[in-house]
């Protein structure tokens, strides 16, 4: 038996600059972090040849093919395993497949390859999961999204990551006082908003609209360069005003990134004392990230008291194993 561990994460700034569309015209960049809610994977060999995966339904299959779960179904085809496995999997969060904006798809497919790859004896490196969950989400699959998700599920940590056009990701560690790091943690409070996000059709959009946000985009691109800056600085007050400017361009990317609704929960926490804010991931729901002094947390709680909050701590790993046993 075999068990991964793989974080889900958080983006502050930079987010959609991730996707083709834009970073094959240059470079595209986000400041991003792994957090303490995470994704387990489990994997045993069956007594039978036959396949069962287990998540939100269970699939008794002969044949991969026959796996509707399409990240498990390219993940053991990539491997090379077709027979006499068990696949199980769990997450801290909601289903990786119902959109909290935290990057579970991401997480799960990282944390399978990395299970099935120890599985079958092979220890791989964050970038080779990054790449092969890269190439299962985008190249394989379709999917209208970014990279920056995979390469924060494998890799862990606090990271300025950056999107070439030959399709190289540079990951840079944001360096900062351990101190600091705490406070910006504390500052930090998260809220689910009850809303299940469609990135699928949130990021084709997105994508398609591309060329007529270049301007935004690259102004987008430069906050997260200044936000590495500002917490590199000490300066969380710069922080938290770069991330209200961030979610302000990212609501010009696509029509449904916010709506009335979502505008008014934002617009209750800013008037409690909320310096700056976001939804995480695409839009449209999922979860509401907020920076605001500590002193003024009880205000914004209860001005958003229909939601529920959520606890975290930045984690400094990415996916790993933490059990083996014959």
């Amino acid at each position: 038996m075999i068990i991964s561990k793989t974080p889900m994460r958080m983006s502050f700034a930079g987010g959609g600059s991730d996707l083709r569309a834009y970073y094959q015209n240059g470079r595209g960049v986000v400041v991003s972090t792994a957090i303490n809610k995470f994704i387990y994977i489990t994997v045993n060999k069956r007594f039978t040849d036959n396949i069962r995966v287990a998540y939100s339904k269970i699939e008794y299959v002969e044949k991969v093919d026959e796996i509707e779960h399409n990240l498990v179904r390219e993940a053991l085809r990539l491997v090379g395993i077709d027979r006499g496995i068990d696949i199980v999997y769990m997450s801290d969060m909601l289903p990786a497949h119902e959109g909290s904006g935290l990057g579970g798809s991401s997480s799960l497919i990282v944390g399978t390859l990395n299970a099935l790859h120890a599985f079958k004896g092979e220890h791989v490196s964050a970038e080779t999961l990054a790449k092969e969950a890269c190439k299962i989400e985008i190249d394989l699959l379709g999917n209208p999204i970014g990279k920056q998700d995979q390469y924060a599920a494998a890799y862990g940590g606090f990271n300025h990551i950056q999107f070439n056009s030959d399709e190289t990701v540079f990951i840079n560690p944001v360096i900062f006082n351990k101190g600091i790091k705490e406070e910006l943690n504390r500052k930090l409070l998260l809220f689910y908003t009850g809303v299940k996000t469609r990135s699928d059709i949130l990021l084709t959009e997105q994508n398609n609209r591309t060329q007529e946000n270049l301007e935004t985009l690259d102004k987008m691109v430069e906050l997260a360069d200044e936000l590495k800056k500002a917490i590199e600085k000490g300066d969380l007050i710069e922080f938290g005003n770069i991330l209200h400017m961030g979610w302000e361009y990212k609501q010009k990317l696509a029509s449904k990134i916010t709506n009335p609704i979502l505008n008014s929960y934002y617009e209750k926490a800013r008037r409690a004392g909320a310096i700056g804010g976001k939804i995480l991931g695409s839009g449209g729901g999922g979860f509401f990230l907020f920076y605001c002094d500590e002193e003024k947390h009880d205000r914004v709680r209860k001005a958003l008291s229909d939601l529920k909050e959520t606890s975290f701590k930045f984690e400094p790993q990415g996916s790993r194993i933490i059990y083996v046993s014959d």
